[in-house]
């Protein structure tokens, strides 16, 4: 029997560990995690408002039941943990799923003042992921600068300009739901420094700024205007095209008097974030214009944006895993078809870098896949322990098996019932193993 294991639960280790299965019918699988829940960014990463996207846990459940495939959360692979030479004794071949860690920097005066954080840690904070810490993001806080115009600052603006009713049914753990139901923000910015015919978000996630209860969205046209393809948008890709039309149509509407306002910005470049009473207070923005290559030049003009709180979303970055190569270029491991070494290979986003949607996932794991099964008659050659996880609780380690997982679901579903939610998630390290042992 080929063991295989798959280090991380996202959709690109659930969708190795369906195309292993579904292609050796001898294969026994075990997906590894740092966490002791599974679906990694579907679970983490998914706005809490977005119940279709979330949904999808419905389909990587499915897989992690399989007689064949075995969760395994709490399990730590790299420094500090189970190192990638001791998974290379116990399994014949090991796929690493790990994504993209961290988030790039802006690299600019002010950057690392209190208020000022990364996109990626105000999700991990609404979405309860138990590294998440409390920072009093939106404390004290009337006006936000979202620096980005992909569809994670779409969800973090969305999620600021929402009220506390429409926040009440998602599974928000309770500390971020009461903060931000208390929230007194009345302006969201959302920026970027070129055009909308160049923003990454899809339409679907932007129309939906355009329909909050109690929130406005303005656009000034003079920005959209300064984008060449505005005016002639026939040889944009019709997402580009569809994103268009939505902020022109937005554009064209006379200011409301909503208690908040979401303001999409263009063609504006940060360059300082500047300091109130020891904390960021606003961003200073240089005024670009298109360079006719696609990209923006400088125009010496500048504005300068009132903000309490800055979120500044522009992308992951892989990080390296000890024993593993690593292009710091890419952020990603070099690999052939996904192949890295003998017995070790890489889906998702350490495999391409961070692009894509979830559905990207599938193809990128067969290649993978593909890599590793015709490998196999050599890897069966070498001897592994006939269960490893006897030997990684040899080691100290207990791993989270399904049941304990089952267990987090139940103690959830009982916490929202107590406040009168829906299912709540458990935020935090102690709470998440504790309701895991219980089961």
């Amino acid at each position: 029997m080929l063991r295989v294991a798959v280090v991380g639960s996202g959709p690109s280790g659930v969708y190795t560990a369906q195309t292993l299965v579904q292609q050796d019918p001898a294969v026994l699988v075990d997906v590894l995690d740092r966490l002791p829940c599974p679906y990694g960014l579907v679970r983490y990463g998914v706005a809490p408002d977005h119940e279709k996207i979330k949904s999808l846990q419905n389909n990587l459940r499915t897989v992690l039941e399989h007689e064949r495939v075995r969760f395994l959360g709490g399990v730590h692979v790299g420094a500090g943990g189970v190192a990638a030479e001791r998974l290379r004794e116990l399994y014949h071949a090991v796929v690493y799923c790990v994504g993209a860690a961290t988030d790039r920097h802006l690299g600019i005066p002010g950057e690392d003042l209190p208020g000022s954080w990364s996109a990626t840690r105000f999700v991990s904070w609404y979405s309860a992921h138990p590294d998440a810490v409390d920072e009093g993001f939106v404390r004290g806080t009337r006006s936000a600068v979202v620096i980005g115009v992909g569809n994670v600052a779409v969800d973090v603006t969305r999620i600021l300009a929402r009220g506390a009713a429409e926040l009440s049914p998602t599974d928000m753990p309770q500390a971020a739901f009461a903060a931000l139901a208390a929230s007194e923000v009345t302006d969201v910015h959302m920026v970027g420094r070129r055009g909308p015919s160049q923003a990454r978000f899809t339409t679907k996630e932007l129309r939906e700024l355009g329909g909050l209860p109690g929130a406005e969205v303005r656009v000034d046209p003079a920005e959209l205007a300064l984008d060449p393809a505005y005016t002639d948008d026939a040889s944009l890709p019709a997402a580009r095209r569809r994103n268009v039309e939505v902020l022109r149509d937005w554009s064209a509407r006379p200011p409301g008097d909503a208690p908040r306002r979401i303001h999409a910005r263009f063609f504006l470049r940060p360059v300082e974030l500047l300091a109130d009473g020891g904390r960021v207070g606003a961003v200073r923005f240089e005024h670009t214009v298109p360079d006719g290559r696609g990209g923006v030049t400088g125009t010496g003009r500048f504005e300068v944006i009132e903000a309490q709180l800055v979120l500044r979303s522009v992308g992951y970055q892989g990080v390296p895993l000890a024993g593993l190569p690593f292009d710091g270029t890419t952020g990603t491991v070099p690999h052939t078809a996904g192949r890295v070494a003998e017995g070790e290979y890489v889906a998702g986003w350490i495999k391409r870098g961070p692009t894509g949607v979830i559905g990207t996932n599938r193809p990128c794991a067969k290649e993978t896949v593909t890599s590793l099964l015709q490998d196999a008659p050599g890897l069966l050659r070498k001897d592994v322990p006939d269960d490893p996880l006897t030997a990684l609780r040899a080691a100290g380690l207990t791993p989270v098996q399904w049941a304990g997982w089952q267990s987090i679901e139940r103690a959830e579903a009982e916490l929202g019932a107590s406040l009168g939610r829906n299912v709540v998630k458990l935020p935090d390290w102690q709470s998440l193993l504790g309701a895991a042992g219980a089961g």
